[in-house]
């Protein structure tokens, strides 16, 4: 919005034409992020207090847990409302890629308030059955996928991040994979989100990276050098990313140990798909699997345990996901954390290394 009103005034105050660059407004928006989310976040807070909207423990989880019963959650919603109003603020809205990405993030963020409220309402942790929420997914994956690639005609190839002229063409093959980035993303970030800061860090770090991507994929003369896909207009989302980065910085002013607010499946079904849908854009589909390496270890954990209890009748971890296993070990609550933080970060690392290995 900000980008519309006040780029047009370089013509007589030449001071305005620093709206132009990615850089500058990424910036800012990250900054506005921010801001909104540590003024907002006490209010927020003392809201759903208020109203006794508050986290429904699991009976089957770790004992030391029980105590978090009743701390304020849904708190994807202050996240999801500074990084909407900072991207409308600062990106480009003619850009379409913008759009799409927030309309994925909102849509599954409605996927889970409706599960948050569900448990909430009835004062339980089930909240929406499995099929509900994975035929929802499915949906809105589907209508972001079609508008992708169906009307806005992105490449159906897989790009390796290894090997530069290795590019399969997959055809219908990669709407099956974009449908299993985005839903898999998103559900893989919601089972990490069982520890008091521990997925809104890796979705920091991954959000940096992608955001890094995008502004990369997004320039011409850039994306030519490292052999990497240009993407016409894909540099714009590095300004949703930032937002992203920055408003789930303001949020782990409040959600690091002991936690205030958690971020409740509102937030972590959105920021996974928003996540996943960027990782398509920019043809980072594989990359994605490696900087957000602790979401897939999550999910693996979670599937391994399942399939080994009901073919053996025994369990591989002590308890699923994987970061309660590490808490039933003996480490504390804030050393899974930032273990789990700091591999994190490697991982971006790693990822950003990819850039140079083609």
């Amino acid at each position: 919005m900000l980008y519309h009103l006040l780029y047009p005034l370089r013509v007589d105050f030449n001071a305005f034409n620093v709206f132009r660059y990615i850089t500058f407004r990424t910036l800012c928006a990250g900054l506005t992020a921010l801001v909104l989310t540590l003024a907002l976040g006490p209010l927020f807070i003392r809201l759903m207090s208020r109203y006794q909207l508050g986290q429904q423990v699991r009976d089957d989880g770790p004992q030391s847990h029980l105590k978090k019963q009743g701390t304020p959650t849904m708190g994807g919603i202050l996240i999801l409302a500074s990084v909407l109003i900072s991207t409308l603020l600062w990106a480009d809205l003619t850009n379409p890629y913008i759009w799409i990405v927030l309309g994925v993030m909102v849509a599954f963020g409605f996927i889970g308030w409706l599960d948050d409220f569900r448990k909430i309402s009835l004062a339980n942790s089930k909240g929406l059955s499995e099929r509900s929420k994975m035929l929802l997914q499915t949906l809105f994956a589907l209508a972001a996928i079609w508008l992708l690639f169906g009307h806005h005609g992105l490449s159906t190839r897989l790009y390796l991040p290894f090997f530069r002229q290795l590019t399969p063409e997959l055809y219908w093959l990669y709407g099956v994979l974009a449908w299993f980035v985005i839903v898999g993303t998103s559900n893989s970030v919601n089972l990490t989100d069982g520890l008091d800061g521990l997925a809104i860090g890796p979705v920091i770090t991954t959000a940096a990276t992608f955001g890094i991507f995008a502004y990369l994929a997004g320039n011409a003369k850039l994306a030519t050098y490292l052999f990497i896909p240009y993407i016409k207009d894909a540099g714009e989302l590095a300004i949703l990313c930032s937002s992203i980065v920055c408003a789930g910085m303001g949020f782990l002013w409040f959600n690091t140990y002991p936690a205030q607010v958690f971020m409740g499946d509102v937030g972590a079904l959105a920021l996974g798909a928003a996540l996943g849908t960027v990782a398509l854009i920019t043809k980072n589909e594989l990359v994605l699997a490696l900087v957000g390496g602790i979401f897939v270890l999550e999910a693996c954990s979670v599937i391994a345990q399942r399939v080994s209890y009901k073919t053996r009748k025994k369990r591989v971890l002590k308890m699923a996901p994987i970061h309660h296993h590490f808490e039933l070990s003996g480490w504390a609550e804030p050393q899974v954390t930032v273990r789990f933080w700091i591999i994190s970060v490697v991982l971006a690392m790693l990822g950003l290394a990819t850039l140079k290995l083609r």
